[in-house]
């Protein structure tokens, strides 16, 4: 009997001081987006943004003059204000999926699961993330970056955490 795959799933947590519908509002509209979304210190330039079941957020990262990276999100469930699914990856400026461009065995996309909960005004959001149809090696390399994803995810975190204090001025 064959052993089964490791998991190699990734998980973040984080809790925010505003109320659940803002905090799921500001994670869908891309006015919103903009100004939080990516690695802390790039511009984000939203291409699409359709928040419903088979829609697409495509957008642009940029960094510096001439440097930029496309992503792109296919959501599979939409269910405000608790639940976001969506498959990840990074794409080219027209749409389509390519791989990591600077990891070649990284998994051409991710399943990703946000789940916002409520408690006393304050919001617990819960992001895991499983790599789709990846072989041994990528869900390797996946399961090394962790480390690497805690710190990007951090520091994006940290950035919307000032945002959603900044709408409550």
């Amino acid at each position: 009997m064959a052993s089964a795959e490791p998991n190699v799933d990734f998980t973040v947590v984080r809790v925010f001081d505003a109320p659940r519908e803002l905090v799921f509002k500001t994670m869908t509209e891309s006015e919103h987006l903009r100004h939080w979304w990516g690695p802390k210190g790039c511009k984000l330039e939203v291409a699409k943004n359709e928040v419903r079941p088979g829609g697409v957020f495509h957008y642009c990262m940029r960094f510096a003059p001439g440097i930029e990276m496309w992503g792109k999100f296919v959501y599979r469930e939409i269910t405000p204000p608790e639940r976001i699914v969506y498959v990840s990856g990074f794409a080219d400026a027209q749409g389509n999926t390519i791989p990591n461009p600077m990891s070649p065995t990284w998994p051409r996309e991710a399943l990703n699961t946000v789940t916002l909960t409520e408690h006393d005004g304050k919001t617990t959001l819960t992001l895991h993330s499983t790599p789709v149809g990846a072989n041994e090696i990528e869900r390797a390399t996946f399961l090394a970056g962790h480390a690497s994803m805690q710190q990007g995810f951090g520091g994006m975190y940290d950035v919307y955490e000032q945002y959603l204090a900044s709408l409550a001025r």
